[in-house]
């Protein structure tokens, strides 16, 4: 016999500027305060909670059918959810696929995150466009017991994302190898065994996606922690250097990452690529400036132009701050613009294999219209050594 269904809202979401929406709550219970985003992927609401990116944020999906295809240990981005909890329109049903292992619910509570059903999405949407992502409150209690004072008093105390290193919270401890590709039917993740080139990856808060995409491009990939210093690369003697996506301010981050990228870029000619995080440091390390977005590209369906080819790719996104492209220096070209609001979703050094993008081109979920990128990384390593060889 089922449960009786409660009789009054057992979660609440409270914003800063004292809107409150009351719903049903699934996951774990208690509270928790992150700034409030909203994604528009229709799939792989796993890969996003589980994005090292969406830390210190509360997800919002714009997408009512969140949960119907559960869990399962394969899909997780990082090791455990990152972001801070999840607002959904519609409870999730019991799981129908043939890959799941545990409902959504259950995995929620497991990990300690809160979720909440039964919230107008639309409205919630529509207010964060137009007002900027809010600092919000969300909280889950079986009993329906809330003060809604408290929670509008500790979402208007949130410190907001501009000037937090949260890289520093979701990187590795320790550095390591990673020889998994990408999915493939029907056995699941194969083994890179032979690998051509050496690549470095610096984990900002790298995303496992990530990481499969460059070993099928050939890499033998060895992960180093965030404050890795250039010496800490170079006793890897690598072909190339990868910088990945993460959370937080990237001014932030790029007290220690910076120097690190500068001297890498003036001391080797390295071939070396960015992602997100990864782009926004490297833009920093070239001399221009990022800046706080109102609400941020979160999301599997954003149209970003090829300034070189003139090509439109649909991308994967999820971003809170973008790179400036009017402070770009000499020598640094836009390669990437978004076909939504303008801004920069690439550089590239000219003259140099040294170039970024601001989307994600291993989806995960997502098109992968950008894959390509990743041959592109190899392909530069490889006629990097042959014309070492050559000189």
């Amino acid at each position: 016999m089922s449960a009786p269904a409660p009789t009054r809202p057992t979660a609440c979401l409270a914003l800063a500027d004292g809107s409150i929406f009351y719903g049903m709550g699934f996951g774990a219970t208690g509270q928790t305060v992150a700034e409030l985003c909203f994604n528009t992927a229709m799939t792989g609401y796993q890969e996003i909670m589980t994005d090292p990116s969406y830390a210190g944020q509360l997800v919002t999906f714009t997408f009512p059918h969140i949960g119907n295809t559960g869990t399962n240990v394969e899909d997780d981005e990082t090791t455990d959810p990152v972001a801070a909890g999840m607002i959904v329109k519609w409870m999730p049903t019991d799981p129908s696929n043939w890959r799941n292992t545990q409902s959504l619910s259950a995995w929620l509570a497991a990990r300690g995150r809160i979720a909440v059903g039964g919230i107008d999405t639309r409205r919630l949407t529509r207010a964060i466009r137009h007002q900027g992502a809010p600092h919000a409150a969300l909280a889950h209690d079986p009993d329906g017991n809330f003060d809604i004072a408290a929670l509008v008093n500790a979402a208007r105390g949130f410190a907001g994302l501009e000037g937090m290193d949260l890289a520093k919270d979701v990187t590795c401890a320790q550095s390591y190898r990673w020889n998994e590709m990408r999915w493939a039917w029907p056995d699941g993740y194969p083994q890179q065994l032979d690998p051509k080139h050496k690549v470095i990856a610096v984990d900002y808060g790298a995303k496992r996606n990530i990481l499969r995409c460059l070993a099928s491009a050939g890499c033998d990939v060895t992960v180093l922690p965030a404050s890795a210093t250039f010496d800490d690369i170079m006793a890897h003697d690598p072909d190339g250097l990868f910088l990945s996506n993460g959370p937080g301010d990237p001014a932030a981050t790029g007290e220690y990452a910076v120097p690190m990228i500068r001297e890498v870029l003036d001391k080797t000619d390295l071939p070396l690529f960015g992602i997100c995080l990864g782009h926004q440091m490297l833009a920093l390390a070239l001399g221009a400036k990022t800046t706080k977005m109102s609400h941020g590209h979160h999301g599997a369906n954003h149209p970003v132009k090829d300034m070189d080819t003139g090509k439109v790719e649909i991308t994967s996104m999820n971003h809170g701050f973008a790179v400036d492209a009017q402070t770009l220096p000499t020598g640094v070209r836009e390669t990437h613009v978004s076909l939504f609001d303008g801004s920069n979703c690439g550089i590239r050094l000219e003259g140099r294999p040294v170039w970024s993008v601001q989307h994600h081109p291993e989806a995960s979920p997502g098109p992968q219209d950008s894959y390509y990128l990743f041959e592109r990384f190899a392909q530069a390593m490889q006629e990097n050594n042959i014309e070492k060889v050559l000189t």
